[in-house]
């Protein structure tokens, strides 16, 4: 699986929590993150160096764990490339067909908002407001290693309050890094808000389609190898310490 930087590692947990035998790959492009600030041709050449390096080793199939890459990319890596992909993108559906009061917030990047997947979703929702909200920064900070700055708590003041006071029932964390957040977020919005996150459901869909296409693996001395372009520390702070954690040029 590959995201642009460590917010991934979330989709992972879900995945390895799931499917513990898997031998698993993760791919950290920190280097180029984040990738919701670039245009949709340049997250596809990302994409598809991420996906040929992963295909080097011998992957039998690629989650691409970032909500940019998969509302940007994902149609053209499954048209390119012979291997199952996984896409991720924002929850609404499960926060737009509980809500109470009609009105969901999304935190996401400019890349996932602004992509035409996304849109399509939106759309879809005609009797929920929706409202969406640019997460500038935040990749960034966590890249750094300042989940729990000072700057990250007033960006996320800045950018929640708003949605609290359209009285908004469910928080869409539409980033794969966001989820790192949620001890911050918590503190900040009222307690009767739900937050949803895709990890499980995208944990879920990689098993079924898995056992539909690949099979699982049988071997139980398995592997997980973690590879990243950035800052090998901040990797390792947010996987605790137990995996080794790689730095390669690519």
């Amino acid at each position: 699986m590959f995201d642009s930087g460590i917010g991934g590692t979330s989709i992972w947990r879900a995945i390895h929590e799931l499917m513990p035998n898997e031998n698993t790959i993760y791919l950290a492009d920190s280097k180029n993150a984040p990738y919701g600030q670039k245009t949709k041709e340049e997250i596809i050449a990302l994409c598809e160096k991420n996906t040929e390096l992963l295909l080097e080793m011998n992957c039998k199939m690629i989650v691409v764990a970032c909500n940019t890459a998969t509302t940007n990319a994902i149609n053209e890596l499954r048209a390119k490339y012979n291997v199952p992909f996984i896409g991720i993108e924002p929850a609404i559906k499960p926060a737009a067909n509980n809500s109470k009061t009609q009105t969901i917030g999304i935190l996401a990047t400019k890349g996932t908002l602004n992509s035409a997947l996304f849109s399509d979703v939106v759309n879809s929702y005609t009797n929920t407001k929706i409202i969406e909200q640019i997460g500038y920064g935040l990749v960034e900070l966590i890249e750094d290693g300042e989940i729990d700055s000072p700057k990250m708590n007033h960006l996320l003041e800045e950018y929640l309050q708003p949605m609290v006071n359209a009285n908004i029932d469910y928080l869409v964390l539409g980033c794969s890094h966001y989820p790192y957040l949620i001890p911050q977020i918590k503190k900040l919005i009222p307690a009767s808000i739900q937050i949803i996150d895709s990890g499980e459901a995208v944990a879920r869909q990689t098993k079924k389609v898995l056992l539909e296409k690949v099979g699982f693996n049988s071997d139980t001395n398995c592997k997980q190898l973690f590879l990243t372009n950035g800052n090998p520390i901040v990797l390792d702070a947010v996987l605790g310490g137990k995996y080794s954690v790689n730095k390669i040029d690519f």
